[in-house]
């Protein structure tokens, strides 16, 4: 298993594919488009963190900049009817927050806004990753306001969850005091 490169950069001028000379070995890699823009310029060092495909017609060698961004393609590539090309694509359209966020809240709509992903596609990842992707990830999506966070971190003490909050943050003036805030959003929760 291939798990990180560090190496030069030789090339990236044909996306999604760059190529790493690691101790004269040129490994061609896959990227993202988010881990490509992140690229320095060619002859620089570059880190990746790596996943290794082996399939019967090719050995594939994926890259990127974070862990996250790596545990993200895992995670995808795991869905049925989703190979690393789709799950390249996701990478590349959102940032894994953006991922997390979405499958949190249940959002297909903002799934199929990545190209290669339909709506089925869409509703698969959401059933298949709920509670696996963006679990440990804090999505609060930056509050407008103050209120707004305190709101969401009163819900959050009581026990509710970050994606229940969020959806009942959504229903909300932005400029809502603290104390009605929380009582109309307990109200909005409380709805079958």
């Amino acid at each position: 298993m291939i798990g990180r490169i560090h190496g030069t950069l030789l090339e990236k001028s044909s996306p999604p594919t760059i190529c790493v000379d690691v101790g004269g070995l040129g490994y061609e890699i896959d990227v993202p488009m988010s881990t490509l823009y992140k690229l320095p310029e060619v002859g620089a060092q570059v880190t990746l963190h790596t996943h290794f495909q082996v399939r019967d017609d090719a050995h594939m060698l994926y890259g990127f900049s974070t862990k996250a961004e790596r545990s993200a393609f895992r995670s995808l590539i795991k869905v049925t009817g989703v190979g690393a090309r789709i799950a390249l694509a996701v990478l590349s359209g959102m940032s894994v927050e953006e991922l997390a966020s979405a499958i949190t809240l249940q959002e297909a709509g903002r799934l199929t806004q990545v190209p290669g992903i339909g709506k089925k596609t869409a509703e698969r990842l959401l059933l298949e990753l709920r509670g696996k992707l963006g679990a440990d990830i804090d999505i609060v999506a930056a509050p407008a306001a103050g209120g707004q966070t305190d709101i969401l971190n009163a819900l959050l003490s009581l026990g509710y969850s970050s994606a229940e909050s969020q959806k009942a943050l959504k229903s909300l003036p932005a400029d809502i005091d603290v104390a009605e805030g929380i009582r109309l959003a307990l109200k909005t929760l409380a709805k079958p």
